[in-house]
């Protein structure tokens, strides 16, 4: 268990809910008030914020420190947390603008680690931490100060994602709800691979579950698409391996089998061009079984009938 205590970060071991034990703490002398913090998809690092001022005072001027009112991350290490860097909103913010780090959430993109920020009238951002020591923003949303004169405290209070949606509370206007779209850092299959994850099937902003994608298609594509954004010279030889993915998936969907379109899969799972990329390698092995064991269907054709 993580959490952030006002003047420190804090990691537990709760195996036993009734003998807790603190593993780690840590503190920073940029941080105001650890207000929150959140697990990436395996548990395997933390991303805590800092409430500087209480959300209610313009914190991300172009003058204000870029490590203060920020994200922290810390990756864990042997049961301890180590640090990796900070992030905070690259925008500068007016003098009526309250802003500051708040309430998020994990985007539960496979293959990555993908949070969604409040910045109160920050806005939002979305933040790729996949490298711990560099987080950048790939998505922002910002509807700018609430009055142009007087500092009124508004924005985000929270952003949380859930079923393909991110639900924005602002405190002055309302409610906003935004869907992700496809753009150069986070592709289409990402995007319904994360729709597909399960995250323990109810949605609590104080409690995490471990992240599971199905083995479907969809899942293996958003790896392959990961895969080829880091190594674009083999777009061309892997091109096929879309294909094959794509007909895999319409085969599933009809619950049907096809032990051909398995064997390929599991080929392409050996090959020497995806070396590295272990995902993906078994999520193709676990397509492969689902081919190779599902109850077969009869395809009807759907020629136009024969006349005598």
């Amino acid at each position: 268990m993580r959490g952030a205590c006002s003047g420190n970060g804090i990691l537990f071991d709760i195996t036993d809910p009734r003998a807790p034990e603190r593993i780690d703490a840590v503190s920073d002398s940029g941080f105001a008030y650890w207000h929150s913090a959140t697990f990436n998809n395996d548990g395997s690092k933390v991303l805590f914020t800092d409430e500087w001022g209480g959300g209610t005072r313009p914190r991300c001027r172009t003058y204000d420190p870029l490590t203060w009112g920020a994200d922290a991350i810390y990756d864990i290490v042997d049961g301890k947390l180590a640090f990796r860097s900070h992030f905070k909103m690259p925008a500068p913010q007016g003098e009526t603008e309250n802003c500051v780090a708040h309430n998020g959430s994990i985007i539960p993109v496979p293959g990555r680690d993908i949070f969604v920020q409040a910045w109160y009238q920050g806005g939002l951002s979305i933040i790729d931490f996949t490298d711990s020591a560099n987080p950048i923003e790939i998505a922002y949303f910002d509807r700018g100060p609430i009055d142009d004169t007087d500092l009124v405290t508004g924005g985000y209070w929270s952003t949380y994602w859930y079923r393909g949606r991110i639900y924005g509370t602002e405190i002055i206007r309302g409610i906003d709800v935004f869907a992700l779209t496809p753009s150069e850092h986070l592709s289409a299959n990402e995007i319904a691979a994360a729709e597909m994850a399960n995250q323990g099937g109810l949605f609590n902003p104080q409690q995490q579950f471990p992240v599971t994608w199905p083995s479907e298609p969809t899942v293996s594509l958003a790896y392959l698409d990961q895969w080829l954004r880091g190594h674009p010279e083999q777009h061309q030889t892997l091109e096929a391996l879309y294909e094959t993915l794509h007909a895999a998936e319409t085969i599933l969907k009809n619950k049907g089998q096809d032990t051909a379109l398995a064997a390929s899969l599991t080929d392409w799972a050996d090959t020497s061009e995806l070396s590295g990329a272990t995902a993906l390698r078994e999520s193709l092995r676990a397509i492969s079984r689902k081919l190779s064991v599902g109850p077969p269907i009869r395809l009807i054709s759907q020629a136009a009938p024969q006349e005598n």
